[in-house]
């Protein structure tokens, strides 16, 4: 193939997330300039030679959700996003199961011109065992550039000491998901250029700088599998990697009972047709527990449906304290923040659910934590870490017996 390649700006916000089964399937999202008439992408093996690669097209559709809408630049000045692309999708099929690919996405000019991305990068699942990092509330904000920083550096350390095959997002990677240059300055970050990432919509990730809410924000940065309920089709979805069951959550489409009776119905049949699988984990952003004190929150809601339909980990974010709590077989985690900018007052004597509640940790105003998760056929461990890389705490989830 001969390409004339052009400047790597015709292309952003390249990510690679989940297809509904890993082993064999990847969803890629990407942006392009709205001059471009087509955009494919080239993939392989990571060891193989680039002359083997496949070529997989992809549909664009035009996305102008994000234009117009107020937003800050780096350097604090007020500005109105100039957001107008063509939004791609492209679900991958016919992988090879615990396999390292490479990717590069390519954009062609009404001119005929070709522009060509870097090379991205993900692992299949399938493999006996396999790591996972999760992180959350970080609060991308290009004005406040060291939040960023913090989340990724603790990203590094982990990396470097554990390593892992993929990201599990709990949501506020933004701080204004309406503000489309915060999504895209953050996928120039290492870190979503070598893993798959799948996460789940937070309240900030869902919202502008004026509280304009809507879920297509998400949608719209995402590429994630279209398995949800209505409404919610590629912002909740389900996903399975390896032999574990992910149920990934929105929080704000949930607010009052009708919007919860729909998630709990979803849930509910995504965890009666999945019943074999060795693991289910369930990721929403808000809270299980107020971490301060220990207060009921999103716990209430869901322990019943968990319990009933045996759910090993709970996950969430949002507080910015990290909790971790077990009760009737299930285990609730929420992760602290990351950007070393808005963790919680310290935290106080627990005031309710102290037969639940085993572990509390936060730094203050100041904190930065992430956590490390190793799945095998027989349990799943999780540690804490703080932001040196430190772990500060550790549990295991044995498998159940289904």
């Amino acid at each position: 193939m001969n390409y004339i390649f052009l400047l790597l700006t015709v292309l952003f916000s390249i990510t690679t997330n989940p297809g509904e089964d890993t082993r064999t399937q990847m969803d890629i999202s990407w942006g392009a300039d709205a001059s471009t008439v087509g955009s494919f992408v080239m993939y392989a093996p990571e060891k193989s030679d680039w002359s083997r690669a496949l070529r997989a097209d992809a549909e664009g559709r035009y996305c102008a959700v994000y234009n117009n809408v107020s937003s800050k630049k780096a350097d604090g000045t007020n500005f109105f996003e100039d957001a107008r692309f063509f939004k791609y999708d492209l679900y991958l099929n016919g992988l090879r199961p615990k396999t390292s690919y490479k990717y590069r996405v390519y954009a062609v000019s009404a001119h005929g011109d070709t522009s060509v991305s870097d090379v991205y990068r993900f692992k299949t699942s399938g493999s006996r065992v396999w790591q996972a990092c999760i992180i959350s509330d970080y609060h991308c904000y290009p004005p406040l550039p060291k939040r960023i920083d913090a989340a990724m550096g603790i990203m590094d350390k982990i990396e470097s000491r554990y390593g892992y095959d993929w990201v599990i997002n709990l949501g506020d990677v933004c701080a204004w998901g309406g503000s489309y240059s915060f999504w895209r300055g953050m996928y120039e970050q290492r870190q979503f250029k070598d893993h798959m990432w799948g996460g789940v919509n937070g309240n900030h990730d869902n919202m502008t700088r004026n509280y304009v809410l809507t879920n297509d924000f998400f949608r719209n940065a995402t590429s994630n599998p279209l398995n949800g309920y209505e409404g919610e089709e590629g912002v909740c979805y389900w996903f399975k990697y390896n032999d574990a069951l992910f149920i990934m959550l929105n929080n704000e489409n949930m607010r009052d009972s009708t919007g919860f009776s729909k998630a709990a119905a979803w849930v509910e049949k995504v965890l009666e047709a999945n019943g074999d699988a060795r693991y289910k984990i369930v990721c929403e952003h808000y809270q299980w527990f107020f971490g301060t004190r220990g207060e009921t929150s999103q716990y209430g809601r869901w322990h019943e449906i968990f319990e009933r339909y045996g759910v090993d980990l709970a996950l969430a974010g949002n507080n910015h304290i990290y909790v971790r709590a077990h009760s009737n077989g299930v285990t609730y985690i929420q992760t602290p923040s990351s950007d070393n900018e808005r963790g919680q007052d310290p935290i106080k004597p627990l005031e309710a659910n102290e037969d639940k509640i085993d572990f509390r940790w936060n730094e203050g105003p100041h904190t930065v934590g992430a956590m490390h998760m190793k799945v095998t056929p027989a349990r799943m461990e999780l540690m804490l870490l703080d932001r040196e890389g430190n772990m500060i705490d550790r549990v295991v989830v044995p498998a159940r017996k289904r």
